[in-house]
């Protein structure tokens, strides 16, 4: 995992909005970057439509939730579509950014593929929180926590 405190990671990823976004286009906020192994898979599933369950206490204080995966551009739409999901998903077909964000290695019996990690990143572009192994339903929850618990935001 990357250590809380350091500089996160650029990356330059087409998202299911058919867009580019870059860290630096999220810079001045808060920013919850989701990893996870493919789109329309039962744990995946169920993360994302907890985040977007949750989407409007995030965007109470104007926090963007993203997921990111090795699944291109229609896989991402196709999966939006199907579950109504308000998360933006970004593709990373050669799983660059998922390596350098130490979310790339065995997954037991499911062989070496994207790990199911979570990040948190200030709106400075340094790593808030991280979480390692998450649980699909639980994680959303817990990240929603630690955003309310940050004092600078209970302000706005």
């Amino acid at each position: 995992m990357l250590e809380e405190g350091k500089k996160a990671p650029n990356f330059n990823l087409t998202g299911d909005d058919g867009k580019a976004h870059r860290l630096s286009d999220f810079k001045g906020n808060y920013l919850v970057l989701y990893f996870y192994p493919k789109d329309d898979t039962p744990g995946c599933t169920i993360e994302a439509k907890e985040y977007t369950k949750m989407g409007p206490g995030f965007g109470r204080f104007g926090i963007k939730v993203v997921g990111i995966s090795k699944d291109d551009f229609e896989s991402h739409c196709r999966f939006r579509d199907k579950y109504g999901l308000t998360v933006l998903l970004l593709s990373d077909p050669d799983a660059a950014t998922i390596k350098e964000y130490d979310s790339w290695g065995s997954r037991g019996i499911f062989g070496v593929g994207t790990l199911r990690n979570t990040y948190v990143i200030d709106p400075e572009g340094r790593i808030a929180k991280a979480y390692e192994k998450v649980k699909p339903d639980a994680n959303p929850g817990e990240v929603l926590e630690f955003i309310k618990s940050r004092k600078e935001l209970k302000s706005s």
